[in-house]
This record gives structure tokens, C-alpha cells and sequence, in this order.
């Protein structure tokens, strides 16, 4: 609805069907599962199918049914391309809830249902996810590259950056499956807030072509300084909270196949180079935009400012003092593995 009614351009109706038929599509899948679920066992209660649900053909028949809801949801590849769609044309607010919330539905899915549930088809079906993951990581590394619209380089970066949490998902060890839970507790923070970096452009500006802007960092230095602290926290900068992800991520892949860090590894450099440039053509360089436009330009206000600096607090502190996350999720965490 947000998307609907306050989308920022023409688009906005196209991507608001894209949206709603995937999304529609996997939750249809995800109904059946639950009514099948419920005439076979007499219960939906997640404690309760944790013993009940078989390790035959019904298994795998449930697993598929809800893996592609939460694999549109995260979004995984190929199930991703309403994301871009919808970041685009949604307002500011519509791409924080998208890149802070919504996203993260998929990832607790595949976390309390497919892998708790359904352990046997996911081991099973865990060789097709990991390439699944891979390409994501690849796929979306490379698209952004040659794209030209804000938003829509920030929407590529958040489908890299949750494929590559899925590596770690389904690596199959603790320190990977708690990368992973790290990495998208922090991405919920760093893309959030490089979607509102955009918004505040957007807003006085009314374009989002990244060929019109320039020096940035020349006149708004406080809007450049937290833009430089999100982007080396989107690219795992160390004693970002995004690093500790990454980095519990690699290990994991480590000690599974030297094939599946190189391949992470990839994405990641990518994550690297991608971000300096989007940086670098905003904040530095010649003045391009803004020589029409000196009237109009003003930095931070004070709900902006108020709000990114909350957002780099907690990068920053859970960069510094991971144990407090890790505290929460470490029992958690081991029995879905004992599972």
C-alpha cells in the first residue's frame, strides 16, 4: 500500500504488482503447507512438529512448499527481481521498511521453519541452495555495477549481501549459521540507513541519477560523513558490526569447501568496489548538480541527523561488542544444529 499510493514515480503501479503476485505466489504455497500440515498432524504448534513431521517424501513435499514464500521474501536468486522493482519507485520510508524488516521474515523462515522442521530435505536440498547463494552473490555483484539510479545500486547491494548470508545459513556449521544471523541483524542498519542517505537527496533534489551529482562532501559535509561510515560498514569494514558477520561467515564456508570461500570471497570484493565508487561519484569530484541548484542546498536537519546517528551507534557498538548478540542467539543457534 505504501508502495501504491506514495511511490515516488509512474512505475510505481508496475512495481507494485510485482510485489504483490510474488509475494502472493509463495504465501499461496505457504497456506497449503500449513492446511496440509495441519490435516496430517492435528497441530501447528512449531515445538510439537519438531517431532511429529517424518523424514520421508511428506518432508521434502513441506519443505518445497514453504521455501519458495521465504525465498521470494529474502529475496533469494532467481526469485529477486521484484526488489529492485519496488525499491525504486517505493518512498524512503517503504525502502527502510523493505531493507529493515521485511527482508529479514525470509531469513527467520528459513532459520525457524526449513531448517528446524525440515532437516533432512534441507541437508538434502543444501548443495542446490549454495549454488542457488552463489549465484545471488554473483549476480547481483556484477548488475549493480552498471546501474545509474541510487536506490537501485543499494537494492542490488542488499540481494549480494542476503544470498551471502545464506551461504552461512546453510554451511551447515555454528559459526557460519551465526555469521549469518549477525549479518542480517546488521544489514537491517547499514542499508536502512544508505536508503535514507538516498531519500535525503531524493527529497531536495527530486532525482536519483547518479550522474547528476558531484563534490557532494564539498557542501553537506555532515551528510557525507555518515555516508562514509555506512559505506564501509556495507562492505564489512572492521569494527563495523557487518564485519563480524562477514567474517564468521568466511570461516564457516572455510571449513566446508575452499570453493564456497572463493566464490563468497568474489561477491564480496565486488561488495568492495561498488561501494567506493557509488561514494567517490557522489562526494567527490566536480561540482555537477549543484552549480543550478546553490539555494537549495542544506545539510542534515536535525530529525535526519538524529536518526543516522542512532543507526551508525549501533553498527559501530555491535561491531565492538558482538558477545552481547552472540549471548542472545548461542542456544538457539546449537539446536538447530543438534536438530
Amino acid at each position: 500500500m505504501i508502495l501504491f499510493i506514495w511511490g515516488s514515480r509512474s512505475r510505481k503501479i508496475k512495481a507494485s504488482f510485482y510485489f504483490f503476485l510474488y509475494t502472493l505466489f509463495g504465501s499461496l504455497l505457504m497456506l497449503i503447507g500449513l492446511l496440509l500440515m495441519y490435516s496430517e498432524f492435528g497441530t501447528t504448534n512449531l515445538l510439537l512438529l519438531m517431532y511429529l513431521i517424518p523424514g520421508n517424501e511428506k518432508q521434502i513435499l513441506f519443505w518445497f512448499l514453504f521455501f519458495f514464500s521465504f525465498a521470494i521474501k529474502i529475496p533469494m536468486f532467481p526469485f529477486h527481481i521484484w526488489l529492485p522493482e519496488a525499491h525504486v519507485e517505493a518512498p524512503t520510508i517503504g525502502s527502510v521498511l523493505l531493507a529493515g524488516l521485511l527482508l529479514k521474515l525470509g531469513g527467520y523462515g528459513f532459520l525457524r521453519i526449513l531448517i528446524s522442521l525440515f532437516p533432512d530435505a534441507t541437508l538434502f536440498f543444501t548443495p542446490l541452495l549454495l549454488t542457488l547463494a552463489i549465484l545471488g552473490v554473483i549476480y547481483a555483484s556484477l548488475t549493480l555495477l552498471r546501474q545509474i539510479d541510487i536506490k537501485k545500486i543499494i537494492a542490488y547491494s542488499s540481494i549480494a549481501h542476503m544470498n551471502f548470508a545464506l551461504l552461512g545459513m546453510f554451511s551447515n556449521t555454528l559459526v557460519g549459521l551465526q555469521g549469518s544471523i549477525f549479518l542480517l541483524i546488521s544489514h537491517g542498519f547499514s542499508s536502512s540507513a544508505l536508503f535514507m542517505l538516498a531519500g535525503v537527496l531524493y527529497e531536495r533534489h527530486h532525482t536519483r541519477l547518479i550522474h547528476y551529482y558531484g563534490g557532494l562532501a564539498q557542501l553537506m559535509p555532515l551528510y557525507a560523513l555518515f555516508f562514509f561510515i555506512f559505506t564501509i560498514a556495507n562492505f564489512g569494514f572492521p569494527g563495523t558490526s557487518n564485519f563480524v558477520g562477514e567474517l564468521l561467515i568466511f570461516l564457516g564456508l572455510g571449513q566446508q569447501s575452499f570453493f564456497l570461500l572463493l566464490c563468497g570471497g568474489f561477491g564480496m570484493f565486488f561488495s568492495v568496489i561498488y561501494s567506493i565508487l557509488l561514494f567517490n561519484r557522489i562526494l567527490f569530484g566536480e561540482l555537477k548538480f549543484y552549480n543550478l541548484s546553490f539555494n537549495f542546498i542544506h545539510d542534515l536537519n536535525k530529525r535526519e541527523f538524529c536518526v543516522l546517528l542512532i543507526l551508525s551507534f549501533f553498527l559501530i557498538f555491535f561491531g565492538l561488542f558482538p558477545t552481547l548478540i552472540f549471548d542472545l542467539m548461542a542456544t538457539s543457534t546449537t539446536l538447530l544444529l543438534i536438530k
